[in-house]
């Protein structure tokens, strides 16, 4: 069967980022150095409370200033702290192409609102899409049942009906236990091979 929606996870798929490029665009305004940083905001336990929505922005602000000595204001963190993304353009020339059949497309991401509000302002193509899905709002984070069952609410669709792609193993794995159609995307030749596979795209 052919599914009927496509499930996007955004980091490492459609966009690419690298916290080490807020670490060294904030160290000058540090009492540590940049790498120190970064492990306080790269997969810390700190950044997975406030992508699970249990701090807000501010919050994660201060306890990062705290504990990194930082010296600057709110507004050059904010901006630092998104300024990591760069556009993957094969995997966003999918997702234009499957708009372009008709296809609905939606956005399922561990995420925050940093991070959204720069993606929102700098990446065109994040409008196309037909609905998000974000852990920060949810307050669950993938694998958590609880966020898969956001996008299935919000699609209005399970099972087989969706065509899921992330480039975490775990994640995926969570899909495939709900019927989801899903794909482990390793590079974007081997993903988008996968999906012209599916018979969502013209030939």
């Amino acid at each position: 069967m052919k599914p009927a929606a496509v499930i996007f996870d955004l980091g490492k798929v459609l966009l690419d980022f690298d916290y080490s490029i807020t670490a060294r665009a904030l160290a000058g305004q540090c009492a540590v150095p940049a790498e120190e940083l970064r492990l306080h905001i790269d997969q810390s336990p700190l950044l997975l409370r406030y992508e699970s929505g249990e701090m807000t922005t501010e919050e994660f602000y201060r306890t990062v200033r705290e504990a990194a000595g930082y010296r600057g204001n709110y507004e050059t963190f904010r901006e630092a702290f998104g300024g990591i993304f760069a556009e993957i353009p094969p995997m966003v020339d999918l997702q234009r192409r499957l708009k372009d059949a008709g296809v609905h497309c939606y956005i399922f991401s561990n995420t925050n609102e940093v991070a959204i509000h720069h993606v929102k302002r700098n990446f065109p193509f994040f409008a196309g899409f037909d609905g998000y899905v974000y852990s920060h709002i949810v307050g669950a984070m993938k694998p958590a049942a609880k966020i898969y069952e956001a996008v299935e609410a919000l699609v209005g669709l399970r099972g087989a009906d969706l065509l899921y792609i992330d480039d975490r193993e775990e994640n995926i794995v969570a899909g495939r236990e709900r019927g989801w159609h899903a794909v482990h995307h390793t590079a974007p030749a081997t993903t988008i091979a996968a999906v012209e596979g599916s018979g969502l795209l013209p030939t």
